[in-house]
């Protein structure tokens, strides 16, 4: 399955919601420009923008049952909504069964398995730290800890720099 495939799949389930679709092309974009400098194989690219844009598919789920998109919830309800995104498609199982194992814990950086999990986490959280406005000393302190693709970490300096510079003469 080709990967403008799966943007298009991705955008048809969506039901219009714009921020959702804005949020899985940004964050596919800058796992692309990390998988890019990280000189991965064509397999391991093509994984890292898989599943940089079906990383939140549970999320509509998760507003209609929930009420809201829970970060463990979101891991918990992805599994069965990826086999059924990728159903009748040429996805292998083995792809597969890595696109799910990393998006059911996209949301738990302490689990980073390989570099296509490693690449999500940097590329989600460059997305969210700005969409949720996350804290200086919250942005400083996940830099540190989790991040650590040199795109990645690039990526972060440049756009939090800021807030960066304010969590370390805090």
């Amino acid at each position: 399955m080709k990967i403008n495939e799966i943007m298009l799949k991705m955008i048809s389930e969506s039901d219009g919601n714009l921020d959702d679709i804005e949020h899985y092309v940004k964050v596919t974009c800058y796992a692309r420009m990390i998988a890019d400098a990280e000189g991965l194989d064509e397999k391991t690219k093509w994984l890292c923008e898989a599943e940089a844009i079906v990383h939140d598919i549970s999320c509509p789920l998760c507003r209609k049952k929930y009420g809201n998109t829970n970060h463990k919830m979101q891991e918990k309800e992805s599994e069965a909504l990826l086999r059924e995104f990728f159903a009748g498609t040429d996805v292998s199982e083995e792809d597969l069964e890595r696109i799910i194992a990393v998006i059911s814990r996209h949301h738990s950086p302490h689990l980073i398995d390989g570099i296509d999990n490693q690449i999500l986490i940097e590329a989600d959280y460059l997305v969210n730290a700005n969409q949720s406005s996350y804290p200086a000393a919250a942005i400083h302190t996940f830099r540190n800890t989790y991040f650590r693709t040199a795109c990645g970490t690039k990526m972060l300096d440049l756009m939090y720099a800021e807030k960066l510079h304010e969590a370390e003469t805090a």
